[in-house]
């Protein structure tokens, strides 16, 4: 087996995809010291932007106008999407500075049933590449390719001018050893999301402006078991946030989004085991889905002299996004995200651009990190979107 991809899945799920800080004590010391706890779950792919819209706008996107990506975002905005049908195809690199073959793929559609409703579907799909097994002697056995997926379909309803509601419902496979004896098996569960959606429309000096405010609830659902004997909570999520549209003129137009999110899982317990010499994290794994989302506002322990509720506060990553448009067909973003160094120090700024024609569009998108090494660096993410409405028009 390649030494490089064992690294790399250790990196990427034995750690729950954990950055090690740079220009700092590495997190063994973090840990040792109580300064460092980051929240481990299963499926941490579910959180990785798939689109370059939001992707370029500092991971912000739950309360952005509607497009293909807010099936993943808040799903509860496509009852306000301008066009009846479209959909999108997204591909971002992973671990590019390490390996080529590590990739996340998304596809997302939308068709508009009347004024007021809209369903939605989407695929992801998060290759890991291959792993070439061999024996002692080097010889080849077989070839593995690790994967994991998830398949969801959305209702979306306004309830009056300026509200809406969605609920999704979603399939979640994780298939990372290709094993299915009774030791070891791929996991597949089941989830839902919630999210909604408020708009105002807006005049500030004579011009046109909108203000948006979005909730969603994701990934909430039963646990994901690879054994009999362990059982993981998916990365139940929260996010808030707000966004100001203002229309400079007829042909320009800026905008302002800002989203916090926080996991509804369990806080990791980090606790040195001598048997293995080394820091094992632990949670309340046995506790009911709800029983865990309750508490997980109040279970943070308290690390570095920190009152829980100063833990759980740190707890809350920060999107701040600008969305610049031209015309409505160019765009320019530019963006900053911030988790706390004690939840995983992941923190970077990101730049993307976008364009609009009448049946093709285009998003770009590039993240540049502050603080730790990320799985994105020096890496170009895509997404291709397509209107079929302006297609019927032709």
């Amino acid at each position: 087996m390649r030494l490089i991809k064992i690294l790399v899945l250790l990196t990427a799920f034995v750690l729950g995809s954990i950055v090690t800080v740079q220009g700092q004590a590495d997190y063994s010391e973090l840990l040792a010291n109580k300064k460092y706890n980051p929240i481990r779950t299963a499926v941490p792919f579910l959180m990785i932007a798939p689109d370059s819209r939001a992707a370029g706008m500092g991971d912000a996107g739950v309360a952005t106008s509607p497009d293909e990506g807010s099936i993943y975002w808040n799903p509860a905005k496509l009852a306000f999407i301008d066009n009846d049908l479209g959909m999108s195809v997204a591909y971002t690199p992973w671990l590019r500075q390490l390996v080529n073959d590590i990739n996340l793929y998304h596809l997302a559609g939308h068709m508009r049933l009347d004024d007021n409703q809209v369903i939605s579907a989407s695929l992801r799909y998060f290759s890991l590449g291959d792993i070439n097994f061999t024996d002692n002697m080097g010889n080849p056995i077989t070839t593995f390719n690790p994967n994991e997926l998830a398949v969801s379909g959305s209702y979306a309803r306004r309830l009056g001018n300026a509200f809406s509601m969605a609920l999704s419902a979603k399939y979640i496979h994780s298939n990372l050893s290709g094993s299915s004896d009774a030791s070891t098996h791929p996991g597949n569960t089941f989830a839902f999301d919630l999210g909604m959606f408020y708009t105002k429309p807006l005049k500030i000096d004579g011009r046109d402006a909108t203000m948006n405010y979005g909730a969603s609830f994701t990934n909430i659902g039963a646990k994901m078991s690879y054994s009999e004997n362990t059982k993981n909570f998916l990365p139940m999520n929260m996010r808030l946030g707000g966004s100001f549209m203002f229309d400079i003129d007829g042909y320009n137009s800026i905008g302002l989004a800002v989203d916090f999110n926080k996991l509804l899982a369990p806080t990791t317990v980090w606790e040195y085991n001598e048997e293995v010499e080394e820091y094992v994290g632990s949670e309340t794994s046995d506790v009911a889905v709800a029983t865990a989302i309750v508490e997980s506002f109040s279970d943070a322990p308290g690390i570095d002299g920190m009152s829980t509720f100063e833990e759980e506060m740190k707890e809350i990553n920060t999107s701040i996004g600008i969305e610049y448009w031209y015309d409505k067909k160019l765009a320019f973003r530019t963006g900053y995200f911030h988790e706390p160094q004690e939840k995983g120090n992941r923190k970077y700024f990101t730049v993307g651009a976008g364009l609009r024609l009448n049946v093709f569009g285009l998003d770009i998108a590039y993240l540049i990190p502050t603080a730790a090494n990320n799985p994105l660096d020096n890496t170009i993410r895509f997404s291709l979107l397509f209107n079929f409405d302006a297609v019927a028009q032709q």
